[in-house]
């Protein structure tokens, strides 16, 4: 494993320093191990280890590659490896998401523009009267995603992607078990879309924060029942 280790931080190391950039072939298997002074073995196993994070790309017949290194490919571990948390663990997403989201929201406040503005007044305008809990989620879903991608922060927008896989089913918990919460919910994203008209970055962190905080705060009762 040792061996394996210094492969995979040689192989970071050629890509940090540009040697090798997005989308470039790697040097065949044989060349890049006498050059590394490492088995083919363990370099087949870095190689390995640095597909599953998205950071190599391995094509069949055609060689290695780096990927694009773009935050949403570079993430996408992180969303596989949160979704395998249970109710505690969800509590803590749902902290990060209240301290990193209304932020995100707040940027968008200044960079959103008129069509992206319409796109989610669209959005919510086009949910049926009585929309089922899978539509609520996946409108919820496309609605938080668009607000945070308008902010234009890349790396944060992705981050917070990457949380929201194991977010749904918090959401689709509270849309079993709580009476209203398709009238509360598009009450708040339409309060969230109104102070993103106004460009009002501070009302969009509260109503954001506001938004979030009552999602973690059923939760947190639904999982710590004596609380009162």
């Amino acid at each position: 494993m040792a061996v394996t280790d210094t492969a995979i931080e040689t192989i970071k190391a050629m890509i940090v320093s540009g040697e090798l950039k997005p989308g470039q072939r790697l040097p065949p298997e044989k060349e890049l191990s006498e050059r590394l002074g490492l088995s083919r073995n363990s370099l087949r196993e870095a190689v390995k280890s640095l597909e599953l994070i998205r950071v190599l790309d391995v094509r069949r017949g055609d060689g290695t590659y780096v990927t694009s290194l773009e935050p949403g490919l570079l993430l996408e571990a992180m969303s596989f490896v949160v979704d395998l948390h249970q109710d505690d663990s969800v509590l803590e997403i749902f902290e990060v998401r209240r301290l990193l989201e209304p932020h995100a929201a707040a940027l968008a406040a200044a960079r959103i523009g008129a069509a992206e503005l319409d796109a989610l007044a669209a959005e919510l305008d086009a949910l049926p009267a009585e929309p089922t809990v899978e539509e609520l989620v996946d409108h919820d879903v496309r609605f938080h995603a668009a607000i945070t991608a308008a902010g234009g922060n890349t790396y944060l927008a992705s981050l917070l992607d990457s949380l929201t896989s194991a977010t749904v089913r918090a959401r689709v918990w509270r849309g079993i078990t709580q009476d209203g919460v398709t009238d509360r919910t598009l009450a708040e994203h339409r309060a969230i879309l109104d102070a993103l008209r106004r460009r009002d970055a501070e009302m969009v962190r509260a109503a954001l924060t506001v938004h979030i905080g009552g999602v973690e705060a059923w939760l947190r009762r639904a999982t710590e029942p004596d609380l009162p």
